[in-house]
């Protein structure tokens, strides 16, 4: 039984196509992914410029089709951060209602928050006794969730740190300074200021960020992973540090933002973070074969 999400976010435009695998996980069939940048496109009035709006309708028509195509039985295409905070994203969703038919539901943050807690801690591999933390890096949000998979969320926060509205405002060159590194850590410190989760037994990252991150230093954030990723990203131009990890050089540009609120987080929790294998697009899928009946 295959089902399928569509995850409009702030940077990019996603397809996940999945099936359950028989032992409560999910098997990918077929993935997507399209920058189309909805948060560089909000004008001075948070409006989503017009070209924008068709722009993303015709992705989710193109994506929408590969669906059809893979024998997806179920689709929910979901819109984040970005398109929340437009003043008429209303018109992004009836652009793609009338382009393709498909209905765009913008998720308010915590329900994103739950969503991404639920697919991060339903793709893990091992069990894991007491709370969790996921903390999932959006281009236009942070969502930072504490809770138990067997009794859901506790705690949640959503804050306004984005890789990409972060990089927009501070990262202006190639590769970035350190004196625009600076500025950027310090504006990721006052939104975290008075920002205090409990402490989780084992703390999850989700999002483009972390799994770009595990490509180049491995699956654990730590202090040191932290550092040898910066140290590469500011040593090299864009072009080059994507041509060597097999990144796009939409993400490379974006990473230094996404490292950084990462560490801040890690900083919070009191731990290091490992990279998961599941986030919102993989919550959405649980969910939908919980509501056609299929095993999960």
């Amino acid at each position: 039984m295959l089902c399928a999400c569509i995850d409009i976010g702030s940077n990019t435009t996603r397809l996940l196509v999945a099936e359950p695998d028989g032992a409560g996980a999910l098997a990918v069939v077929l993935q997507q992914r399209a920058f189309t940048c909805v948060g560089s496109a909000l004008d001075a009035d948070g409006r989503i410029a017009a070209a924008k709006v068709e722009e993303v309708a015709a992705e989710v028509t193109r994506q929408h089709r590969l669906a059809e195509v893979a024998g997806a039985v179920a689709l929910r295409a979901v819109a984040t951060a970005a398109i929340r905070r437009a003043t008429n994203h209303a018109e992004l969703v009836e652009a793609t209602r009338a382009a393709c038919g498909v209905e765009v539901e913008v998720l308010p943050a915590d329900e994103e928050a739950r969503l991404a807690f639920l697919g991060a801690t339903r793709m893990l591999e091992d069990p894991c006794d007491g709370d969790l933390a996921v903390v999932d890096v959006g281009g236009g949000s942070t969502e930072i969730v504490v809770g138990n998979p067997c009794e859901g969320v506790r705690y949640s926060v959503s804050l306004p740190l984005g890789s990409g509205t972060l990089t927009d405002q501070h990262l202006r060159s190639d590769p970035p300074s350190g004196e625009q590194l600076r500025a950027l850590r310090a504006e990721v410190a006052r939104a975290l200021d008075g920002v205090a989760p409990p402490r989780p037994r084992l703390a999850l990252a989700a999002g483009g960020s972390a799994t770009s991150l595990h490509r180049m230093v491995g699956p654990e954030i730590d202090a040191d992973s932290i550092a040898r990723a910066l140290a590469i990203i500011c040593a090299a131009p864009i072009a080059e540090v994507a041509r060597r990890f097999d990144l796009d050089h939409q993400r490379v540009r974006l990473l230094p933002a996404g490292i950084t609120v990462l560490a801040a987080v890690a900083e919070r929790l009191g731990q290091s973070l490992c990279v998961g294998r599941g986030g919102l697009r993989e919550g959405i899928l649980f969910e939908l074969f919980d509501a056609e009946g299929g095993p999960a």
